[in-house]
């Protein structure tokens, strides 16, 4: 497969397509979480972070969402949500020691060829090239989605015959040499009115209670009377460390 790589600040005129990617490569509910207020400050002051993947005819085929901000190594440190994550990169943006990735998107086009894994690849490339002591990861278990009634703990805790994470998106991590450090419970939170749930999932929800709906990774509540609905989207913090100096491309 042949590719281009490059960052959105090289590469702007692509901005739109990045857009389009997220929307096709998520639960349309998680793209009114907390922390996407911040979002579009990917595409202006941190663009040199966003990493895209581009075929011989200029379509997006892959992004990696990045931000740098400031990690003293422990884990205690480590932001609990991906707005306060966000918000100290804003804060910190004159001198970062770390980069974080938010999320890695591949067009359905594309899936199945190992361009999960050069995303993240391309992302610890550019922690290196920036002087970076780590790449961090708040990763969203991607089959997590079909085991909504297990505990977040538990599921990530699942092993293969061969000792690998039992879930594909834990397992390229974790083939790349990442560390598991701790569990994100909160790592974006979604709270909307019934009838905005229902226009997210396409679903009813004629009274009070916990609901699964596709691409949650556990159920959310609805509250009838307080016309209100509310998930939170857990997520594991996994580390990989940088060495050596790399290039994007």
């Amino acid at each position: 497969m042949t590719f281009e790589v490059a960052t959105l600040k090289q590469r702007p005129e692509l901005a739109d397509q990045v857009g389009r990617l997220a929307e096709e490569g998520w639960p349309a509910f998680l793209l009114h979480g907390s922390g996407i207020a911040h979002w579009n400050r990917l595409f202006d002051d941190f663009a040199e972070y966003q990493i895209l993947f581009c075929d011989p005819t200029d379509n997006l085929i892959a992004v990696g969402h990045t931000i740098p901000f400031v990690w003293n190594g422990t884990p205690d440190d480590l932001p609990s949500t991906m707005d306060g994550l966000m918000e100290r990169a804003i804060r910190d943006r004159s001198n970062p020691n770390t980069l974080s990735a938010l999320a890695a998107l591949v067009a359905k086009s594309h899936r199945g060829r190992g361009l999960s894994a050069e995303i993240l690849r391309a992302m610890r490339s550019l922690a290196a090239e920036r002087g970076m002591h780590s790449l961090v990861a708040p990763v969203r278990p991607t089959l997590k989605s079909s085991y909504p009634l297990t505990s977040f703990e538990r599921y990530i805790g699942w092993r293969r015959d061969d000792n690998s994470p039992f879930d594909p998106w834990l397992r390229v991590h974790w083939r790349l040499g990442a560390q598991f450090l701790k569990v994100m419970p909160e790592s974006l939170i979604v709270v909307g009115k019934v009838s905005e749930w229902e226009d997210w999932t396409g679903m009813g929800f004629p009274e009070s209670d916990e609901y699964v709906v596709p691409g949650a990774l556990q159920p959310i509540t609805i509250d009838r009377e307080q016309d209100a609905g509310r998930y939170e989207d857990p997520n594991v913090w996994m580390r990989h460390r940088v060495a050596g100096k790399e290039t994007i491309g």
